[in-house]
């Protein structure tokens, strides 16, 4: 059956692992912001690594239950009821007909996920459902736009044994991050990474940066010691999810999902993609560093997260 939107939030959004292969022609890849707290929801209700999900930043969401099923909660703390009781993030839990599932305020991090058994049923464009707000593709009625009021989000109807009797799963508490942890970023450097003097390389990782109120699923803008190039430009390139742009004022940008595919400032580097995911639970004042991150350690790393995930190419 469905939920139904009884308040759409501030920015809730449908999100799927992406839309890959197209970036040639100027469309990005969207997706989640937090792989992580994405994937996992997915795992607790054993759906597909991919399977369509919401995405709520900041909170505010409410939904009511058309169909008896399951749901999986993880990403940030908001602040979620089941029928006003306050639920915790990173479980699952049974829903019923009528019931009322809502988020209020951050408590820690911006985006949760509120995945549910086998999937939202949303139909995909060029392979993918991902809303990308700015290129109006994906979501619910295949044009961009986020959640409105009275929207109906259809699911698998489920058989009355998968709701009940029902055991909540968790996710074990190492794999669940603590937003408000010091956060270090692993940095693979770039293209252009000798555009920049050693000194601007050191300034660059030695120094503390801050995350500005510039924020959304397009990239971060950070404030902090400015980072200078040698060049004032470059031909426009590809952008890769991660990458850090530094504009001619030297503050760093990174790169998000629905960062534009093509650019023209100097890249020091790139934050690696498991980083990225962390970096997108905080908000603005949080202080972050860098730190230089070897491409194969990145790459085994990631090898060992795709096969835990179950995840298959998409790119």
């Amino acid at each position: 059956m469905a939920f139904k939107v009884i308040n759409p939030g501030l920015i809730s959004v449908i999100q799927d692992f992406g839309r890959y292969g197209y970036q040639h022609i100027g469309v990005t890849t969207g997706g989640p912001m937090d792989e992580h707290a994405f994937l996992w929801a997915n795992r607790l209700l054993d759906n597909a690594f991919d399977a369509a999900q919401l995405e709520i930043t900041i909170g505010m969401l409410q939904l009511e239950v058309q169909q008896p099923t399951v749901i999986a909660m993880t990403g940030a703390d908001l602040g979620a009821t089941i029928n006003g009781l306050a639920v915790r993030p990173w479980q699952s839990y049974p829903v019923n007909q009528g019931d009322q599932i809502a988020f209020n305020r951050p408590k820690t991090g911006l985006r949760a996920y509120l995945a549910v058994k086998g999937g939202l049923q949303i139909t995909q464009q060029l392979g993918s459902a991902a809303t990308v707000v700015r290129e109006r593709i994906g979501g619910l009625q295949a044009n961009g736009k986020k959640l409105a009021t009275g929207d109906v989000l259809p699911y698998p109807i489920m058989s009355p044994s998968v709701v009940q009797p029902f055991v909540s799963k968790r996710v074990p508490e190492q794999f669940i991050p603590d937003y408000s942890a010091p956060l270090i970023l692993g940095v693979i450097l770039g293209y252009q990474c000798n555009s920049f003097a050693q000194a601007e390389i050191q300034k660059f990782f030695s120094n503390k940066y801050e995350i500005t109120q510039d924020i959304d699923r397009m990239g971060y803008r950070l404030t902090g010691e400015p980072v200078n190039s040698l060049l004032e430009g470059i031909i426009s390139e590809g952008i890769s999810y991660g990458a850090i742009q530094i504009p001619k004022d030297g503050q760093p940008i990174v790169l998000l999902r629905d960062r534009q595919t093509i650019g023209g400032y100097p890249k020091i580097g790139c934050v690696t993609t498991l980083d990225a995911a962390r970096l997108s639970q905080r908000g603005p004042g949080t202080k972050i560093r860098f730190a230089i991150k070897d491409i194969h350690q990145a790459e085994a790393e990631r090898m060992i997260y795709n096969r835990f995930f179950g995840i298959q190419s998409k790119r």
